[in-house]
């Protein structure tokens, strides 16, 4: 195991610091990226994304998606915690902070604004990172595609009434075009170029083929992911340096909200004894945001110097650092969940492809 992938968590990190500093150095490079988008989604970053997702879409194989339908578990956990818990206890947590424990320090309108920005990210459930905390934990890629697909179909019908009733609000103005683009961009294409590349290599040397190319483009993923931490912390730079105590009080709710829907998503788990390669995914799935989206809908709304878009920006500065310590917590307690059931020959097959990519980083996560 290379000094890399052992220390995936140090490298995000760099990232980060990477980010932050050459977009307040040379914001202009930045600036150029950043108008290169369409209906407010980055065709950059986008591009990172599908690097990072395009691996993991090779893996999913469709004879076994049609047996998630047996083992509803797993997809009744995320629908619930994504839907009827994360966006209330969000909204509530950001009430109890801004308006009675930091009420002092900012004035009614700010703290609104604030509000307003951790209730976007609680209504938008995780859709493209998603696929990296899973492969990590050495989720079901099948399962996984379905909890995600499912949650996008809601979102498109549930994100702008539910986050209106939670702002107070009749006329949230959703960008559709953003939602609809983003969809196709991290999930749609790289999904039809992995059915796609998947067929042809299984049908040019079978499995061994495949595995051998999942294992070409492992750093790729990985390289994808820092590549996407850099562009997200270079284009809010100036931000994060003039504003750091806002943004320590703001990450203080976001911190407990992210942690506490996870501890009650994955003792729900444990509760039903859902295995291990199910419950990861669909307590990660819940405890992360759609931040393309959250960050996209606060600036629509608010402006993009608006105390929203900050408090989406922050969900953003708290999301990868956060979820791998989940990932690593994950990793360390497989033992609580019952063994993968070993009876369906094609969740073998899943398995066996699905750890060639994660192998490498698991034990970095568990170290």
């Amino acid at each position: 195991m290379g000094l890399f992938e052992r220390f995936l968590s140090v490298w995000v990190g760099l990232c980060i610091l990477v980010g932050v500093s050459v977009g307040n150095t040379f914001p202009q490079i930045f600036e150029l990226i950043a108008k290169l988008e369409v209906a407010h989604v980055n065709l950059v970053v986008a591009l990172f994304i599908w690097v990072m997702i395009y691996p993991m879409m090779l893996q999913i194989d469709f004879a076994a998606v049609r047996d998630v339908g047996k083992r509803p578990k797993g997809l009744v956990l995320t629908l619930v915690v994504n839907w009827l818990i994360k966006p209330f206890t969000m909204a509530a947590l950001g009430w109890l902070f801004f308006r009675v424990l930091f009420a002092d320090w900012f004035d009614a309108q700010t703290a609104g604004e604030y509000i307003a920005g951790m209730i976007l990210l609680g209504v938008a459930p995780c859709t493209a990172m998603v696929f990296v905390w899973s492969q990590l934990t050495k989720g079901d890629p099948n399962y996984t595609l379905v909890q995600v697909s499912i949650n996008d179909l809601i979102m498109v019908f549930a994100f702008a009434p539910i986050a209106a009733f939670l702002l107070g609000i009749s006329d949230v103005e959703v960008p559709w075009q953003t939602l609809a683009l983003s969809t196709v961009l991290y999930v749609v294409l790289p999904l039809l170029a992995g059915i796609i590349s998947r067929r042809r290599l299984l049908k040019r040397g079978g499995e061994s083929a495949l595995s051998e190319f999942i294992a070409q483009l492992k750093p790729w993923s990985v390289i994808g992911l820092l590549a996407t931490v850099v562009l997200l912390f270079g284009f809010q730079a100036d931000t994060i340096l003039t504003q750091p105590q806002t943004i320590l009080l703001i990450a203080i709710p976001l911190l407990i909200q992210t942690y506490a829907i996870f501890a009650l998503a994955y003792f729900w788990a444990k509760r039903w004894q859902l295995p291990h390669r199910i419950a990861a995914p669909a307590c990660l799935i819940g405890t992360s945001n759609f931040f393309e989206l959250a960050v996209a809908v606060a600036i629509s709304l608010f402006g993009l110097h608006s105390g929203a878009a900050l408090a989406t920006v922050v969900g953003v500065l708290v999301e990868v650092p956060v979820m791998l310590s989940l990932v690593a917590f994950v990793n360390r307690t497989r033992h609580w969940f019952p063994e993968p059931d070993l009876n369906s020959a094609t969740t073998q097959q899943t398995a066996c492809t699905s750890g060639s990519a994660a192998d490498s980083i698991e034990q970095e996560a568990t170290s």
